[in-house]
C-alpha cells in the first residue's frame, strides 16, 4: 500500500458508520422510540449524516420530522411511514416546535429470509438500486402506508412486552411488510432476477465489494466460477438485470457519494479509492448517475 493509500484509510475512520447492536440476536434487529417536547426545531447535533448496513424505517406517531437523503428532503408527520435502504446516508431533525415520536427501526433484511423466501432475496438485496425508491408506495397508496405504519408499531410493542413467542410475532411482521412492499409495487422498481441462481454469483458479488479500489476485470471474475467469458457476460446480465461493468461502477459511484458526504478527501483521492483513476472517466460516471458533478453533489448534499 501506498503512503497516499495510506492516508486515504486512515480517513475512513471519519466516516460516521453506525454499529447497530441488535437486541437480540436472532433477530437482527433494533427498534426503539424517539421523543422530544423540545420547542427548538434546529438541527443540533442529530443533523449528522450517518448510514449502516441495516435497512431503516421510520414511523412517526406525533410530530413532524425532516429526513433529508442523497434524493433530497421530505418531512414526515403522524402516521407516516419512511425506508432507508441499507447504507444509504441520511440525516434527521425535528421540522416543527411541537411534541415529536417516532420509531425507529433498523433491521438486516437477509436475515430474515427462510427458504421460501429465498427466490426474492435478489429483489430486496439493493444489488442496483436502493430501497428508497419504494417510498413511492406510501406517498401514493394510504392503505399500504397505514399497513405498513402498523407492521412497525405492532413490532415495536412486541419488542417491548416480550411476551411468549414474540421473536415469532415480530420475524412474521418483518415478512408481511416485505409481502407489503413486493405486491404493492405498483412500477416494478423490484425487478426480479433469476432467484435461483443469484447465490451462484456471491462468489462475484463479494470480490467486486473488497476490490473496488483496484481494477476488476471480468476474467477476474469469471475464473471464480470457471465460466467463459461470453457464458459470464450474458449469465450475470440475465441474472443481476444490469451489465457486470455496470454493477461495478455502481458500486463504485455509490461508495464515492458516501465518501463525498463522510470525509473530507478531495475529488480526486475519492476517485482513486473506488477504483477509477481516470478523472474524467469518474466525473462522466458520476454525473450519469446523479445529474451534478461531484463538487456540487457534496456541496448540495451538506448545505
Amino acid at each position: 500500500m501506498t503512503r497516499q493509500q495510506t492516508a486515504i484509510a486512515d480517513t475512513h475512520a471519519d466516516a460516521v458508520n453506525e454499529e447497530v447492536v441488535y437486541q437480540h440476536p436472532l433477530l437482527f434487529h433494533k427498534i426503539w422510540e424517539l421523543a422530544s417536547d423540545a420547542p427548538d426545531c434546529g438541527h443540533g447535533e442529530i443533523w449528522n449524516w450517518h448510514y449502516h448496513k441495516e435497512v431503516e424505517f421510520l414511523a412517526i406517531v406525533t410530530g413532524h420530522l425532516t429526513v433529508q437523503t442523497m434524493q433530497g428532503l421530505r418531512t414526515l408527520g403522524p402516521g407516516d411511514v419512511m425506508v432507508l435502504g441499507a447504507s444509504r446516508p441520511h440525516r434527521t431533525h425535528k421540522a416543527t416546535p411541537e411534541p415529536l415520536q417516532y420509531i425507529v427501526f433498523q433491521v438486516d433484511l437477509p436475515r430474515h429470509f427462510d427458504q421460501s423466501m429465498m427466490p426474492y432475496l435478489n429483489l430486496f438485496s439493493e444489488l442496483t438500486q436502493p430501497l428508497d425508491r419504494l417510498n413511492y408506495i406510501f406517498d401514493e397508496q394510504p392503505e399500504a402506508r397505514r399497513v405498513a405504519y402498523s407492521l412497525v408499531l405492532d413490532i415495536f410493542e412486541e419488542s417491548q412486552r416480550e411476551a411468549p413467542g414474540y421473536e415469532m410475532a415480530i420475524g412474521a411482521s418483518i415478512k408481511r411488510l416485505l409481502l407489503l412492499l413486493l405486491r404493492s409495487d405498483s412500477r416494478k422498481t423490484l425487478q426480479a432476477g433469476e432467484g435461483s441462481a443469484i447465490s451462484r454469483f456471491r462468489p462475484v458479488l463479494d470480490y467486486v465489494d473488497q476490490h473496488l479500489g483496484e481494477k476488476i476485470s471480468v476474467d477476474d471474475v469469471r475464473a471464480l466460477l470457471n465460466m467463459s467469458y461470453h457464458h459470464f457476460i450474458k449469465t450475470f446480465k440475465r441474472t443481476m438485470g444490469i451489465p457486470f461493468v455496470d454493477y461495478v461502477n455502481y458500486n463504485r459511484i455509490k461508495k464515492a457519494e458516501r465518501l463525498l458526504l463522510t470525509t473530507e478527501l478531495s475529488i480526486m483521492e475519492i476517485s482513486f479509492e473506488v477504483g477509477i483513476w481516470n478523472m474524467a472517466q469518474f466525473y462522466k460516471l458520476f454525473k450519469r448517475h446523479n445529474q451534478r458533478s461531484p463538487k456540487e453533489f457534496r456541496e448540495r448534499m451538506r448545505g
